[in-house]
């Protein structure tokens, strides 16, 4: 495994299971998602390389690892 790879800032939030079943994340948790994603954006903004489609890249990459990691959870 390489441990030099990225993981997504999704990785790091809290899953909560509620009593219907749902996984839910605490707001501050969206919160701190939002940012790391503002902060890709701007990040990608800056590569001349880079454009709208590496940011939606980017927030998918973090909405699969978000959606595993809520099925696990509820498992």
């Amino acid at each position: 495994m390489n441990d030099d790879k990225a993981q997504p800032a999704s990785s790091q939030l809290n899953i909560i299971s509620a009593t219907d079943g749902q996984a839910y994340i605490p707001a501050h948790d969206v919160v701190l998602l939002l940012r790391a994603i503002a902060s890709s954006c701007r990040n990608l903004a800056d590569d001349p390389g880079c454009g709208l489609h590496s940011a939606a890249g980017a927030i998918d990459y973090e909405a699969d690892n978000l959606d595993c990691r809520a099925i696990q959870h509820t498992k």
